[in-house]
């Protein structure tokens, strides 16, 4: 349910996790207030004067920096998608454990903050470096097994190339400091890839020489992939091609005989979109919908398709699916070994005409 100060729908209270009622799509670029929260531990509180970023491991120096010396780098401004990657998890059947997304953890926003690449600069990578692992301010206990003893803190990896080439470190979002729920002080965003990827309340850089084995690394965040015919667990990293649909909503009431707009947006991680297509009859016919002009890499792509309702009365199925750049189509059916995450099957939202 949203309340008179949120307009975000509340999955969870503590910790936080709140999403955007995607039927109110409306922006291009994600307002604040829209933005959705994924918090996996309390958020951290955290005093601007005292806060430090620390970064070591595998670098010439151990370096830590402040608020204002991070401010003083070269700033650069983005836009980017970023989606959890349990976004539209309430469509799976059957249920599966964790945060019941519907389709709004997911956002555009505009980022601005200095190059990942600039710390680790100032810090000097060493040449047997492999990965770069970053830690945020939340912690807590796992609740289900497997799980290590005691309090862990959140913290992803990246490997090398990544981190180097075009991870930001946040300060701002849509030209305001970040609030403490997205991640104040410091957060990262890793365009292209999921939002586990965007650790947030980043205190510890480390650089290192061999892969993280970290419990939201390995055991959370990751999923199967067949190798020679065998399921090996390979962790979470870039988004899939994806069309949502925002209106209609599911369950609407639309008018027989009658044009209707559907819309939405569509993403594709690192690959531009290059076409939405749409079904009004479950999936057997399929037609072009209209990209939106505003186009950004690593952004969303607006779409809209003209139906005319049918003259019948009773329930439709509507479905979109994306293709991007590199010809990659969202799949008709649910990869199982996908668990809980990488949900980019078509998602049927279902009105009743009348």
């Amino acid at each position: 349910m949203t309340t008179p100060s949120s307009p975000l729908l509340t999955r969870s209270a503590e910790p936080a996790n709140l999403e955007m009622p995607f039927d109110q799509l409306e922006h291009f670029v994600t307002p604040n207030e829209c933005f959705y929260v994924r918090c996996h531990f309390p958020i951290p509180k955290i005093a601007e004067k005292s806060w430090r970023l620390r970064v070591g491991g595998a670098v010439h120096s151990t370096i830590e920096l402040d608020l204002e010396e991070l401010r003083a780098l070269p700033q650069h401004t983005i836009i980017a998608t970023m989606e959890c990657a349990g976004n539209g998890r309430s469509f799976l059947e059957p249920k599966v454990k964790g945060v019941e997304w519907d389709l709004g953890a997911v956002g555009n926003g505009r980022w601005s903050g200095v190059l990942l690449r600039d710390v680790l600069e100032r810090a000097g990578v060493r040449d047997d470096a492999r990965e770069v692992i970053l830690q945020g301010a939340d912690k807590g206990e796992i609740k289900e097994p497997p799980r290590p003893a005691g309090e862990i803190h959140y913290a992803r990896s990246l490997p090398l190339a990544k981190a180097i080439d075009d991870v930001l470190l946040a300060l701002e979002l849509n030209g305001r400091p970040l609030s403490s729920s997205h991640g104040f002080p410091l957060r990262a965003v890793v365009p292209g890839w999921f939002g586990m990827a965007a650790v947030k309340w980043i205190e510890r850089i480390m650089v290192s020489t061999t892969p993280f084995h970290g419990y939201y690394q390995s055991i959370d965040y990751a999923y199967w992939t067949r190798r020679d015919g065998l399921p090996t667990l390979v962790p979470l990293a870039e988004m899939a091609p994806k069309a949502q649909i925002a209106q209609p909503r599911k369950d609407e009431k639309v008018p027989t005989g009658k044009r209707y707009r559907v819309r939405g947006a569509a993403w594709a991680g690192l690959v531009a979109i290059a076409k939405v297509e749409v079904s009004t009859d479950g999936g057997e016919r399929w037609a072009p919908a209209t990209l939106g002009e505003e186009t950004e890499k690593n952004a969303w792509r607006f779409w809209e398709f003209d139906w005319e309702t049918p003259t019948a009365a009773g329930p439709v199925t509507l479905l979109a699916r994306a293709t991007d750049a590199a010809g990659r189509t969202q799949p008709s059916a649910r990869v199982a070994d996908h668990g809980s995450y990488l949900i980019n099957h078509w998602l049927p939202i279902t009105v009743e005409v009348g």
